[in-house]
């Protein structure tokens, strides 16, 4: 009888997680990653807001007269509205990272969108806008989010430069950026490292590498736009 048990777990987990990945990442279905018809390419920050690096940030992109996504976490977005109020007041996307940092493989389905109408309303309740886009943290679905896209567009990545981390410093960021980027891309970058297995310091190998990346890209003829005009 434990044996089948176990047997019967092993497989309502393997539905509750595994499935959705391999039909977010692998068949590429519930989830935006990219828009190879696109002729533009579209930069997007997870993690914040941090009262150090996004206001630095939002100063480089405001300088390249970019536009970029910014899913934030609802916790932070309570702790510093001000910086919630500059990214839209500024014409940048704000999308949900849910909550907290907390992987919806180890959540209920009710928690999670407890957490999301939660942070929706607090960003709703700073902006008077409510945000429609969600990136679910390490783009991890569980089965039962795909019962949220009648009220969020679930968008992922294309591309990612493991900024997280800060080994490699700056160059690494740019090289990765610069070597593998088309158009249609949606890039993930972070501009806080306060998150479980990231560096607290990463993001500034991040906004170094942009203040070239975005320089660069410019005279390759990528135009930069946000996820809502790309998609």
């Amino acid at each position: 009888m434990l044996m089948i048990l176990l047997f019967f777990s092993l497989i309502l987990l393997l539905f509750y997680t595994l499935l959705p990945f391999f039909i977010s990442r692998i068949i590429g279905a519930g989830g935006f990653k990219k828009n190879s018809d696109s002729q533009s390419i579209a930069f997007t920050f997870d993690d914040g807001p941090n009262p150090i690096y996004t206001p630095e940030l939002l100063n480089i992109l405001k300088d390249n007269d970019v536009k970029a996504a910014f899913f934030v976490l609802g916790s932070k977005a309570e702790k510093y509205p001000e910086i919630i109020r500059q990214i839209h007041k500024e014409g940048h996307l704000i999308g949900l990272h849910n909550y907290v940092h907390r992987s919806n493989w180890i959540m209920s389905p009710w928690k999670v969108r407890r957490d999301l109408k939660r942070s929706a309303e607090i960003i709703e309740g700073i902006t008077g806008e409510r945000p429609t886009y969600y990136r679910p943290p390490w783009g991890l679905l569980n089965i039962f989010d795909y019962f949220l896209l009648k009220e969020y567009k679930i968008v992922l990545w294309s591309l990612m430069a493991g900024d997280w981390k800060t080994a490699g410093g700056k160059e690494r960021v740019k090289k990765v950026l610069l070597s593998k980027v088309k158009k249609g891309d949606i890039i993930l970058l972070h501009d806080c490292g306060k998150t479980f297995g990231a560096d607290e310091k990463a993001p500034r190998n991040t906004i170094d590498a942009l203040k070239d990346v975005l320089m660069e890209v410019k005279n390759r003829n990528f135009h930069c736009s946000r996820i809502d005009d790309i998609l």
